[in-house]
């Protein structure tokens, strides 16, 4: 088997496995919400809007546009019987996970003066963003979109 078989073969096994296309789905529903995320915040600053009200903003477009793609595609089958109380759960865990994102972009602008466009991107859209993603996957997958097959429905 070549190396590059064994690797393709190697993707195609996760990618299969139950955990794999979760966070494969994750991904892609979360890069159209992140993409929705840097376009709006970047329009946003370079029209002259503050770069924290720039953030708070994006964050709430990236939040609605998250949230449908997780009930509708990431975790379709886990949704509950009330989408109210996915989406409010989903709200409240995504403007804490925007917060981490916020909180770095506020620590280098505001803390340690790096006001460029280019460090307000690394700090809330690339370092924030990647500390976000981790505590949105996990809270996502076990507070609302728990697995309901073991425990039956709830």
């Amino acid at each position: 088997m070549s190396a590059e078989g064994g690797a393709v073969g190697a993707v195609r096994r996760v990618l299969a496995s139950e955990r794999g296309g979760e966070v494969f789905r994750f991904l892609v529903s979360g890069g159209l919400a992140y993409l929705a995320d840097l376009i709006v915040f970047n329009a946003l600053i370079f029209s002259g809007v503050g770069s924290a009200w720039a953030k708070v903003v994006s964050s709430v477009v990236a939040i609605a546009i998250a949230f449908l793609g997780s009930r509708y595609y990431t975790w379709r089958d886990r949704r509950s019987e009330n989408p109210w109380r996915e989406y409010a759960m989903f709200f409240l865990l995504s403007v804490i996970a925007a917060g981490i994102q916020l909180l770095c972009l506020v620590i280098t602008h505001y803390g340690l003066g790096w006001t460029s466009p280019l460090a307000d991107n690394l700090s809330g859209n690339v370092f924030g963003m990647a500390l976000a993603m981790v505590f949105r996957f996990f809270t996502f997958r076990s507070l609302v979109f728990p697995d309901r097959s073991a425990a039956g429905s709830r």
